[in-house]
């Protein structure tokens, strides 16, 4: 897991094809402290697998179905990705809870200056726009979000100027594709709700279970 918080930029170093998929060489742009071998680190939000770790630099094996789902087949030798590593569960949880399981590729609609902010307009695949909410969060190519606004299959973040800064972000336009990944508890309340039969669903949660549960004294 992750908290879509950067810890810094990374740079392809090598891209090649491999079984289908393909193999990247990255260098993070920071010290990987104490690095093991096969940890999961988000490259642009996805969850990928460190191997041969050497100082900075690892490779990372990205098969077909990440190739399809994410962008990262469109990064060059020299291109610029946002990095984080997973989250140990004594770390502050600074954005919210991020799989590293991108669902789906975003394009940027527009980009305007807001006073020293900048507001994004992304759209995405309508069948996903359910799982966006006013105020809720989203993951953009690995960053932790707020929605502004949403409506349709088009909603809106306000980037602050250091997020702009530190992240890949700021190199965005019009067209840009991006990686998303919807908060992960509205996928989970839903299929949890579909899975009771129409008329049945009733709520467990009453004086007696909040008393049993240390809620209640």
């Amino acid at each position: 897991m992750f908290t879509g918080i950067i810890q810094g930029l990374g740079t392809v170093i090598e891209k090649r094809p491999s079984g289908g998929g393909m193999v990247f060489c990255l260098e993070a742009g920071f010290d990987l402290t104490d690095p093991e071998e096969g940890e999961s680190i988000a490259v642009n939000g996805a969850c990928l697998t460190a191997r041969d770790i050497k100082g900075r630099r690892f490779l990372v094996d990205v098969s077909p179905e990440s190739l399809t789902r994410t962008s990262l087949g469109q990064l060059e030798v020299g291109s610029k990705v946002n990095m984080e590593r997973a989250l140990r569960l004594a770390d502050r949880l600074g954005g919210h809870l991020v799989s590293g399981h991108v669902d789906t590729m975003g394009r940027v609609e527009e980009r305007k200056a807001a006073g020293d902010f900048t507001l994004f307009t992304f759209s995405l695949n309508a069948s996903l726009s359910k799982y966006i909410i006013e105020k809720g969060s989203i993951t953009i190519d690995g960053v932790s979000l707020t929605v502004n606004s949403c409506s349709g299959n088009r909603f809106s973040v306000s980037i602050i100027p250091h997020t702009l800064a530190v992240t890949t972000l700021g190199t965005l336009h019009q067209g840009s594709r991006v990686n998303l990944e919807v908060d992960i508890i509205g996928k989970y309340v839903e299929k949890l709700l579909a899975e009771q039969p129409a008329g049945t669903r009733k709520s467990t949660i009453n004086p007696a279970f909040l008393a049993e549960h240390g809620f209640l004294r």
